[in-house]
């Protein structure tokens, strides 16, 4: 099983889990990010062995996390040549953003009722922040707004209370990244037209506005499927 993480702010929360618990946290988590991430590329083949060097766990603790991510269709067993990164059509894509869509927008009441407005505070102060990027730290922002993009993301689900929706979200979440993470990805290029878009949900969020939240939300997703498909925003 992957750490929890607070529904409200993404963050992981204290584990009081035994060694042996913990380190199969930390393989699942590794190669999670190792799929978020790009390291791990659809079509790709790799062995247990190298996820025992690409993670630092144990081989049992890695042989556990695959099994999660074979059920996930994250991984796929090719007898006899490892582990195989599956690949994402089109078709998917289309149909992970409507499943996104519909989770997202639902979870906006929710969020505005549950979501403590400390943490929206927190998100919308680091999203204007990173409007003043000093020269040189422009790369460090991104990065900086990537992680606070899916964690922000991730917490809006959260706030439902529903572990299932949760778990759905995530792992599709990882699937559209699978497929076209290159073009998703926040960068020095990018990072403007995120930050508004982010903000222009967020801000009606604390202020009530629940219907004028959920139409920025669903633009924001609209823009980043066009993105997914290789159009561009004007």
């Amino acid at each position: 099983m992957p750490a929890k993480t607070h529904p409200n702010s993404g963050s992981p929360e204290p584990s009081s889990e035994p060694p042996e618990q913990m380190m199969r946290e930390k393989a699942y988590e590794r190669i999670e990010a190792l799929l978020n991430s790009g390291a791990l590329k659809p079509g790709q083949l790799v062995s247990q062995r190298e996820l025992v060097k690409l993670t630092d766990t144990t081989l049992g603790s890695v042989r556990e996390a695959i099994a999660r991510f074979q059920t996930e269709g994250l991984l796929i067993p090719l007898p006899k040549r490892g582990l195989m990164v599956p690949s994402m059509d089109i078709q998917f894509v289309r149909e992970a953003y409507e499943l996104r869509s519909v989770l997202e927008l639902a979870a906006v009441d929710a969020a505005m009722r549950n979501i403590p407005k400390d943490t929206l505070e927190f998100w919308i102060r680091e999203f204007e922040r990173a409007e003043d990027a000093a020269p040189g730290q422009e790369q460090e922002y991104a990065d900086a707004l990537q992680k606070l993009d899916w964690s922000m993301h991730n917490a809006l689900i959260g706030s439902m209370h529903n572990e299932l929706f949760l778990n759905v979200y995530r792992v599709t979440a990882i699937k559209i990244r699978m497929a076209v993470q290159y073009r998703l990805r926040v960068t020095p290029f990018n990072a403007e037209r995120v930050r508004r878009e982010h903000l222009a949900f967020l801000i009606p969020m604390r202020e009530g506005r629940a219907e004028a939240a959920k139409s920025a939300l669903q633009q924001h997703i609209d823009n980043s499927l066009t993105l997914a498909l290789g159009g561009t925003i004007a």
